[in-house]
């Protein structure tokens, strides 16, 4: 047995001392460079984006016009000269190739193929480049490009500032929406008037919902309140907010040119100014994060504050307004009191809108506190116009 383990032995040794004079003593070398679209699936405009990977043993040189081949159906296009330059790429490092500054040329939804050529090896890759859907159309045509444009038209008259920018356009905003915004604070105030009505009526009907919500629709009626007002303004203010904070957003973005109308002025996103008195719009500080959340929400109080403060004295009840009561044919349950849902406006709401600024980007802030100020000068006119 002894003696079959040592041949086995010296065979096993012997290949191992075969192996290490005789072989390569040197590792594979990886000998491929990687090419390739960031997404593979865009929408129009399209900010395309090429990754260039170089995992081979030596340094990978292009230039971005003489080696880059792009083709739309068959067709060359032709880059601009400032797009041309020369890149290196070393070992295992990856090289970014960024045709967002030429949406442009990618305006028609097709197939694109990147060609990337160097010592006669050639390396592909595409992108599917589809318009936007039916509805994003819309969008884009009634909300986004005219406030985009009406922005970007506030940037240069205020000579690239996006403070005043943001101010004005808040102002214009809140113009437009004059109206329905004065229809709801005075169906507000007039759901205010009628909550000793409203609590007769439940008390009175307090074992049938249904006739309840009979006399609730003719009170309605008789005193020319509609409770859709109420919050139908924050209805359409809130798409509007999302509409500026998307464009706000990307306001850096040149892809964001594709919208531009023809007849305005000329417009440099490079020239932007993001800072006002001091503060970054775009990214705050925790400092001024929570000052401007603290002014947001105080104004925010005197604006509920407003609103409710001449509610009728009379109305004093706190707590339930309705309680049936357990039997064998009921069950139990409670409708707010008015007053409560009042005490949360003026005080959950300011935290509940300083948070919101706090988590936010410091534009928000500001549009917030030009939109309540505004509002707080309305509610004042409508308390007037109430009172008399």
């Amino acid at each position: 047995m002894k003696k079959y383990l040592d041949i086995l032995l010296f065979t096993l040794l012997f290949f191992f001392i075969f192996s290490y004079f005789t072989g390569d003593k040197q590792a594979p070398v990886k000998t491929w460079i990687q090419f390739q679209v960031v997404d593979n699936s865009l929408k129009v405009p399209a900010g395309i984006i090429l990754n260039v990977q170089n995992n081979t043993s030596e340094v990978f040189k292009f230039n971005t016009c003489d080696n880059l081949e792009t083709r739309l159906n068959g067709q060359l296009i032709e880059y601009p000269q400032e797009f041309c330059e020369d890149r290196t790429v070393a070992l295992g490092e990856t090289n970014i190739i960024n045709l967002a500054p030429n949406y442009e040329l990618f305006e028609t939804p097709w197939n694109y193929i990147f060609k990337l050529t160097q010592n006669d090896k050639e390396y592909l890759s595409t992108v599917d480049v589809e318009y936007r859907g039916t509805l994003w159309k819309a969008f884009v045509g009634l909300f986004y490009a005219p406030i985009y444009n009406l922005m970007a038209y506030l940037i240069h008259f205020f000579g690239n500032s996006l403070g005043f920018a943001i101010i004005s356009i808040t102002i214009i905003i809140r113009v437009l929406l004059l109206f329905p915004q004065h229809k709801m604070l005075v169906s507000q105030r007039k759901m205010q008037a009628i909550q000793p009505k409203i609590k007769k009526l439940q008390e009175k009907h307090k074992w049938n919902q249904q006739q309840i919500g009979v006399e609730l629709m003719k009170l309605y009626k008789d005193e020319w309140v509609n409770p859709m007002w109420s919050c139908g303004f924050l209805i359409i203010q809130m798409p509007i907010l999302l509409v500026i904070y998307r464009i706000i957003i990307d306001i850096m973005s040149l892809k964001n040119e594709f919208y531009l109308y023809d007849f305005l002025p000329e417009f440099h996103i490079s020239q932007i100014d993001p800072i006002f008195f001091g503060m970054d719009l775009l990214a705050s500080g925790w400092l001024v994060w929570i000052l401007l959340a603290l002014s947001v929400a105080a104004i925010q109080f005197v604006q509920v504050k407003l609103s409710i403060m001449h509610k009728a004295k009379a109305d004093t009840t706190t707590g339930v307004v309705l309680e049936k009561k357990k039997d064998s044919n009921s069950y139990s349950s409670m409708m707010p009191d008015p007053e409560l849902m009042n005490k949360f406006m003026l005080y959950g709401m300011p935290v509940m809108v300083g948070i919101f600024t706090y988590t936010l980007i410091a534009w928000v802030g500001l549009y917030w506190w030009i939109s309540t100020l505004f509002a707080i000068l309305q509610q004042l006119f409508v308390n007037k116009i109430i009172k008399k």
